[in-house]
C-alpha cells in the first residue's frame, strides 16, 4: 500500500523540502530510511505511549482500561502532546522512545473541547522535541507526512484533502480540522508535519469521508495544533482550562435519514436523569429547530455555559416533549487524577 501511496503523491511529495523529501523519494522504504540518521532524528520526538486508566473511570467501558499510541514531545523538559481519549481518566503512564529507552510520565492535563491531552516524563527523554508549525498556513491539497512512533520506517506521506468542520457524536465539536488521505492505520496521537518537518495537526481518527462530500474517501482527521497554545498555560498549571466550560449533556445522537437520534446516553450523566433514552429523536434546542449535529451543538453551547438548564425539544415514542436538563461540564463527571 506504501508504494502505491508513493506513486499516487509524487506531484504532492516532491513538494517537501529537506529531510522529509527523503522520506518519499528513497528508493527502499525501509532499510533506506533506517540509514538516514538525520530523519530518524527528526522524528526521535514522536514517542510511543501507554496509559493504565482508573479501573473506576467513567471511559473505561468505550475505551478501555490499558490503553497505547502515540505521543509527541513538544519540548525540551519532556511535555509531551497526545490525542486525550488515549489518557483521559490515566492513574500512570510510560512513554518509550524509538531506541527501546521506557520512562514513566505524570498526567498533566486534559482539555474536552479541543480533546488534547499533556503528560510529562519523569526523566530525561534524549529525544529531539517537535517543533510546531502554524496549522492555518495548510491549504488543501498540501503535502505533509503522517508520523507515529516507531521513526522513519512507519511515517508515510498524504496530502490534505480538507480542512472543514468536524462533529463527533459524542458531543465534540471542531470549528476546522485537518482531513489527510490516504489513511494512516496507527492514526491515535500520531504526529501531522508540514513540508518543513513541523508540527500542525495531532491524530484522531480514521474516517470514510475524509472529504465530506459523500464521495467515501477514508482519510485520518487530525486537530490542529494552532489549538494549543491559547490553553497550554492553564492546561500546565491547573490541568484544565478555567471557567465553566461548554454545556454537557452526556448524549450521544447520530444524523439518521435527516434525523438526531439518540443512540446511547451516559449512566448517571444529565441526559439520562433527564429522561432522555436511546431512541429518542432531537427536534430542537429552547424551541429551536436543529438541522444536523454541528448545528444542534451550537445551539446548545448558545444556551450558556457548563450548569445552564437545556431545553431540549424531544420526540419520545410519537410524542413530543421538553426535556429540562441541568447540564454540567463533563470534566466533573469524569474521574480524573487529583491533580486536575
Amino acid at each position: 500500500m506504501r508504494a502505491q501511496c508513493r506513486e499516487k503523491f509524487v506531484p504532492a511529495c516532491g513538494l517537501l523540502s529537506g529531510l522529509l523529501a527523503a522520506l518519499v523519494t528513497l528508493a527502499s522504504a525501509h532499510s533506506a530510511r533506517a540509514q538516514s540518521p538525520a530523519l530518524a532524528e527528526l522524528l526521535s520526538g514522536i514517542v510511543h505511549m501507554k496509559t493504565f486508566i482508573n479501573p473506576d473511570g467513567r471511559t473505561t467501558q468505550n475505551l478501555g482500561r490499558e490503553r497505547e499510541g502515540s505521543a509527541i514531545v513538544i519540548d525540551n523538559n519532556g511535555l509531551i502532546l497526545t490525542i486525550g481519549y488515549l489518557m483521559v481518566e490515566a492513574q500512570a503512564a510510560e512513554v518509550v522512545t524509538n531506541d527501546g529507552h521506557g520512562v514513566p510520565a505524570n498526567v498533566v492535563g486534559y482539555d474536552q473541547q479541543t480533546g488534547f491531552g499533556l503528560l510529562q516524563a519523569t526523566m530525561p527523554l534524549k529525544v529531539h522535541p517537535v517543533a510546531f508549525g502554524k496549522s492555518a498556513e495548510l491549504k488543501e491539497r498540501d503535502a505533509v507526512v503522517v508520523a507515529p512512533y516507531g521513526g522513519p520506517e512507519n511515517a508515510a506521506p498524504a496530502r490534505v484533502i480538507a480542512k472543514r468542520e468536524f462533529a463527533g457524536n459524542w458531543e465534540y465539536l471542531l470549528d476546522e480540522a485537518i482531513f489527510t488521505v490516504p489513511p494512516h492505520q496507527a492514526w491515535s496521537g500520531s504526529a501531522l508535519l508540514n513540508h518543513e518537518g513541523k508540527l500542525v495537526g495531532v491524530g484522531s481518527l480514521i474516517v470514510a469521508d475524509a472529504t465530506g462530500k459523500g464521495e467515501r474517501m477514508p482519510g485520518n482527521m487530525f486537530v490542529p495544533t494552532d489549538l494549543l497554545p491559547p490553553i497550554l498555560g492553564e492546561l500546565m498549571v491547573n490541568g484544565r482550562t478555567s471557567g465553566a466550560g461548554r454545556p454537557w449533556l452526556g448524549v450521544n445522537t447520530d444524523e439518521q435519514r435527516g434525523h438526531l437520534v439518540v443512540s446511547s446516553v451516559t449512566p448517571q450523566g444529565p441526559a439520562e436523569k433527564a429522561g432522555l433514552k436511546r431512541g429518542d429523536t432531537i427536534l430542537g434546542v429552547n424551541g429551536e429547530p436543529v438541522n444536523h449535529l454541528p448545528d444542534f451543538y451550537r445551539k446548545l453551547y448558545a444556551q450558556g455555559g457548563a450548569g445552564t438548564v437545556i431545553p431540549l425539544d424531544v420526540v419520545k415514542g410519537n410524542e413530543k416533549q421538553r426535556l429540562d436538563i441541568k447540564s454540567i461540564n463533563r470534566l466533573d463527571h469524569l474521574r480524573l487524577k487529583s491533580s486536575f
